[in-house]
């Protein structure tokens, strides 16, 4: 195996990639996604009907938390200064997309902290609402998690 192919990849098994000498870079990432509900939980969320509290602030909380600790939940990332979050949301008919940009100055990217921050903010749009998705059988026949994506990264050396 050529170890340069991989580079967290060694003949021991895996590595932190080493980053110690790249410059310190203001580094920012925006990542989306959605999930997919049916219409009557969206009235809720929107009505603040819920019996978990409110889901899109909760959601927010936890998806601020997610890129704090990224660092924690995936081996091999490093672990990074956050300078800033932002957690939007778009809620629509059947849908809402969670939208997070994270800022930093650091010697590596925040895309991971961008989508771990997204994902998480749409786990907890579930877990908040499972109750009124789930069918009579217990399960979630149209929840779905989807279109988890890193729209844009951008770096401004200092």
């Amino acid at each position: 195996m050529d170890e340069k192919e991989f580079t967290h990849l060694t003949k021991s098994g895996v590595h932190m990639v080493e980053v110690g000498d790249k410059p310190v870079i203001k580094r920012t990432a925006l990542a989306r996604g959605k999930i997919i509900l049916n219409n009557e939980t969206i009235q809720l969320i929107e009505k603040g009907e819920l019996k978990k509290g409110n889901v899109l602030t909760t959601a927010q909380i936890a998806a601020i938390q997610a890129v704090k600790s990224t660092s924690q939940m995936i081996p091999l990332c490093h672990p990074i200064p956050i300078g800033g979050v932002e957690v939007e949301f778009e809620v629509n008919p059947e849908s809402i997309q969670v939208t997070v940009k994270v800022r930093s100055t650091g010697k590596t990217g925040v895309e991971m902290e961008a989508i771990t921050g997204v994902s998480v903010g749409l786990l907890t749009i579930w877990d908040m609402v499972k109750s009124v998705e789930k069918d009579k059988n217990g399960q979630y026949p149209s929840t779905r998690i989807m279109d988890i994506e890193v729209i844009r990264k951008e770096k401004i050396e200092l």
